[in-house]
């Protein structure tokens, strides 16, 4: 008979345990995903899209396909992983039964994958928000610390690149406000893919950054501060927001971005102040005046839509009087670099040492945490 494969440490792994784990754990989800529902719920999707009259009506059909292709992709992950493990199964099996040692490792790697890719699935079930499976528009800004704050929101800006390019998500880069002698005084980016709006706001807040100070003649310690505002991006809101051309003064101004391969610097950078609740967007990335003014607009329309949701979720949560959770604006989360290395969440208190991968993208456990505590807390209330 197969003796257990070691795992970390050296003690022995239990192959047969862990994959009875991993079976449960995927009847559970395709429980709560609704496995079946989703497989009767693309069948009638599947009538509407062959019907030939479909494109008569181009804003349905948009929405039909869409909810078509988000259907057909969760089916196609539960399906992915009942055949991965039920490979990892029968790979188990004939180990155990042919004594076949040399494939404990195989069937480990097997196990190790399959984990992986069920936890991902378990995250899905944490994103209950109506906006949540879209794309959200990520804004930097610097905060207290002079220079070394700039610097420290360049080195955020490129942990959500990284972050996004880790995901297959794709990234526009539509403003970036460069520091007086390093770094970004602001950054907007509009991050694209499944569940990019449910993830980044996890990362919504204040972020400080201890360090020895790379801008200070003595090298001293340095903490600075830089903020992460997340909000879903919407192509059109027109159904929830009307903006009058009159409360807005538009600026137009040659891109100063940071440079490099993430901006493409134009003559015809475009700012617009929304006058009645100060709201500000720029857009520089777009070819021409024209493009640069059409994406600030949606970016706009996109905040204002967000500040009516958050005025009406906060007259909910007036009703039922004061609340525990982190306030907006609120430090969210300490990277010190000096005197140790640590990262780590003040909400969660999800901790890590590895600070070089957290800042080259490595945050997903950190918004999985978050996900997880917040719907804790919702499921207490």
């Amino acid at each position: 008979m197969a003796r257990p494969e070691p795992g970390a440490g050296g003690s022995p792994r239990d192959l047969r345990a862990e994959l009875g784990d991993l079976r449960t754990r995927l009847v559970e989800a395709e429980g709560y995903l609704g496995l079946e529902q989703l497989r009767a719920r693309r069948a009638d999707l599947e009538l509407e899209v062959a019907r030939p009259d479909l494109w008569d009506d181009a804003e349905h059909a948009k929405t039909v396909t869409s909810e078509f292709g988000r259907v057909s992709d969760d089916i196609a992950v539960l399906e992915d992983l009942e055949s991965r493990l039920s490979d990892a199964e029968v790979l188990h099996q004939l180990m155990v039964e042919e004594g076949e040692q040399s494939l404990a490792g195989e069937v480990a790697a097997a196990v190790d994958d399959v984990a992986r890719r069920v936890g991902d699935l378990e995250l899905r079930s944490l994103f209950t928000g109506e906006y949540d499976d879209g794309d959200a528009i990520a804004e930097l800004h610097a905060g207290a610390g002079g220079t070394d704050a700039q610097d420290w929101c360049e080195m955020l800006l490129r942990m959500y690149l990284r972050w996004a390019e880790r995901r297959g998500f794709q990234v526009e880069m539509d403003e970036v406000t460069a520091g007086q002698e390093a770094g970004l005084l602001s950054a907007t980016i509009i991050v694209k893919g499944r569940f990019a709006y449910g993830l980044l706001a996890a990362e919504r807040g204040v972020h400080r950054l201890v360090r020895m100070s790379p801008f200070d003649s003595q090298h001293r310690r340095q903490t600075s501060f830089a903020s992460v505002d997340v909000t879903p991006f919407v192509e059109d809101v027109s159904d929830e927001v009307a903006i009058d051309d009159k409360d807005l003064r538009v600026d137009t101004y040659r891109s100063s971005g940071a440079g490099g391969q993430h901006v493409n610097k134009t003559d015809s950078a475009v700012r617009i102040t929304h006058l009645p609740t100060g709201i500000v967007v720029s857009c520089q990335n777009e070819r021409s005046q024209h493009q640069n003014r059409a994406r600030a607009m949606q970016i706009l329309a996109a905040k204002l839509a967000e500040r009516q949701r958050a005025e009406r979720r906060a007259e909910l949560d007036s009703l039922s009087g004061p609340q525990s959770e982190v306030s907006w604006g609120s430090q969210i989360r300490s990277y010190v670099l000096a005197p140790y290395q640590q990262v780590k969440d003040l909400r969660t208190l999800y901790e890590t040492g590895n600070v070089d991968a957290v800042l080259d993208g490595d945050i997903d456990p950190f918004i999985e945490a978050e996900l997880r505590r917040q719907r804790g807390a919702v499921a207490r209330t």
